[in-house]
């Protein structure tokens, strides 16, 4: 496969930019554009499998990657994946922070274990990236953080899910102030309803796929190529007076709200 012309406007090309969650979802996708784009990738990710299984499927490309086992969730394991990023490449551009895990229940009813589990991923493990990989930039770089609408409002029987995601934003926000003397900011996306293999046995179920379509101003479900467009954005200088704040790509899913409430002689269909 060779690189994307489309995507050259983003200057991305001989940066260098690691991705957590690479085997999957979103990180794949994102792993996906940069490499298109020209830039090299160190794909993190426990699910190395999922790394090469890409990386098989893009050519010539994939000599511009290095897939790292990766648990975020651990101190030692982010710090050797620094060391394993610094060694072959010998610094960093930006980090794609895509690693996350949703484990569901009532607040009244998740496991503390399962409470714990999903900040040590979502939230600490986003903090121990920034920590290992904010250092490899020097004086100018991006953190992007993948966070969720659910950041903005409850997604319930989800856990600790949207407390973590909502930390995010606010611990993004912190670092683009802290580290802003050197010129690193740091952003965060919050995705709406894309469809994942996380999310796909929803879809599953007859008229889950039309009514959630229906929930969106885009009358569409995202993809996890949405969600990576808008990371590439942010990681290239394209976006440099962009910092400290969170995007939304959703389908305009969080404009709906008075659109779905019936209003008698006002609603109007949307042809």
């Amino acid at each position: 496969m060779n690189k994307d012309n489309n995507m050259q406007w983003l200057a991305l090309e001989h940066t260098v930019i690691a991705v957590t969650g690479a085997g999957s979802g979103i990180g794949a996708a994102v792993a996906r554009g940069l490499l298109e784009a020209g830039a090299s990738v160190a794909m993190l990710d426990v699910n190395t499998d999922g790394c090469d299984s890409l990386l098989a499927t893009l050519g010539e490309l994939a000599a511009e990657a290095l897939v790292i086992p990766c648990d975020v969730s651990s101190e030692a394991s982010v710090q050797q994946a620094a060391a394993r990023i610094n060694e072959r490449f010998g610094h960093l551009n930006g980090l794609a922070n895509c690693a996350g895990i949703l484990r569901p229940g009532a607040l009244l009813d998740v496991s503390l274990d399962d409470w714990n589990q999903v900040l040590q991923v979502n939230l600490t493990g986003s903090m121990l990236c920034a920590r290992a990989f904010a250092p490899l930039m020097g004086n100018g770089g991006s953190l992007v953080f993948i966070a969720s609408v659910a950041a903005l409002m409850p997604q319930t029987n989800s856990g600790a899910y949207s407390a973590s995601k909502s930390a995010v934003t606010l611990m993004s926000r912190q670092l683009a102030v802290e580290l802003g003397n050197r010129q690193i900011r740091s952003n965060v996306i919050c995705p709406g309803m894309i469809r994942t293999a996380l999310s796909e046995p929803f879809y599953a179920h007859p008229g889950i796929t039309e009514a959630r379509e229906a929930m969106t101003a885009s009358g569409r479900i995202g993809m996890p190529s949405d969600i990576a467009n808008a990371t590439l954005f942010l990681l290239s200088d394209k976006s440099s007076y962009i910092n400290g704040t969170e995007v939304v790509v959703d389908g305009g899913l969080d404009n709906m709200l008075m659109h779905l409430i019936p209003r008698p002689g006002y609603s109007a269909s949307n042809n």
